[in-house]
């Protein structure tokens, strides 16, 4: 039983408005104490499928009422008579198994944002997987390159750049897009220097097979990003996904720096379209993973804007995927 604690402090002038409120939510148990400052704070005890409904009606409260506020919490555990009855818990585990599990949109957006942020532990684990990764390719040694992957943060401002474009939050999706980019544009030019001063003939296979691209890369890229959006929709443990999602975005970005750096154009634009093709192959799977699990906006101004922005994402990814692919079959 997946359950989650909401924590409301009602000021004494919307209690009565408050408790009528509540009588609509679908919840499992509450607490009511009084506060010394005069408000009175409501514990709500709901499963989290009903969490986002609950939160969707708080979150324009909360912002205009003075000194409303709702705080959300993870339930480790709860015993109750209740608990113990078996079909009460499968009839629930059954309502779950018919829908896309996922955590409530505040949740995941306030993981999104934290995600979006040029942070010094980003930059600092980015450039670390670029030396990694950039070694792990001169010395065509396949355990250093996926070490590198492991410590690659790239997962992170990728799906908030679904996400952002999914809500038509501009402003986020700027950030997330700039974070992307930086960590891309880090690896690229650590991978650029390290071939230029070494001048190393590079001729392993683990360059080689990133600087030409494959119908197939976009398959991986679809499935990575398909596994990384589900990850982060159910709040799991992004290290296994997230080494998945590096193995599309790493890897080639060390690649276009190599060859940049020796000089080899042509292998540069291989691996450019690697590259490129791998992350809009990304974004496509988690815009998709993302409406089909119902993300909204619920104040009108950001509906209105997500209308416009959901359709023009998966339309601009698509025809950019249509044009990687009609290049892959004129290479051919």
């Amino acid at each position: 039983m997946s359950l989650q604690l909401i924590e409301v402090h009602v000021p004494a002038s919307h209690l009565e408005k408050f408790q009528g409120q509540m009588t609509s939510y679908d919840y499992k148990s509450f607490w009511v104490t009084k506060e010394s400052d005069g408000r009175t704070q409501f514990r709500i005890l709901l499963h989290t499928n009903h969490v986002e409904d609950v939160l969707n009606d708080l979150e324009g409260v909360s912002s205009n009422v003075e000194g409303f506020e709702t705080l959300l919490i993870p339930v480790r555990a709860y015993f109750s008579k209740e608990t113990v009855k078996e079909d009460e818990d499968k009839e629930e585990d059954e309502d779950d198994e018919a829908k896309l599990r996922r955590a409530s949109r505040q949740e995941l957006l306030s993981s999104v944002e934290k995600n979006s942020k040029i942070t010094l532990n980003y930059s600092l684990l980015i450039v670390l997987s670029a030396f990694v990764a950039t070694v792990g390719f001169l010395k065509d040694s396949e355990a250093v390159v996926i070490g590198a992957m492991v410590i690659a943060p790239m997962i992170g401002p990728v799906i908030a750049v679904a996400f952002s474009s999914i809500l038509g939050d501009y402003k986020l999706l700027t950030k997330a897009v700039a974070t992307s980019l930086l960590g891309v544009g880090v690896v690229i030019v650590i991978s650029i220097l390290f071939a230029f001063f070494t001048q190393l003939e590079l001729t392993t296979d683990q360059y080689l097979s990133r600087t030409k691209i494959e119908f197939i890369d976009i398959i991986l890229g679809i499935a990575s990003g398909a596994a990384g959006a589900l990850a982060f929709l159910n709040r799991l443990s992004g290290n296994l996904v997230g080494v998945m999602v590096a193995v599309a975005l790493l890897p080639p970005s060390v690649a276009v720096g190599m060859s940049i750096g020796d000089g080899n154009w042509e292998l540069a634009y291989g691996s450019f379209l690697l590259v490129t093709a791998n992350i809009m192959s990304i974004l496509l799977a988690a815009v998709i993973i993302f409406s089909v699990s119902g993300i909204r906006p619920v104040q009108w101004r950001e509906v209105q804007k997500a209308n416009v922005s959901r359709p023009l994402s998966i339309t601009f990814i698509l025809i950019i995927v249509s044009v990687l692919v009609l290049l892959i079959f004129i290479g051919e």
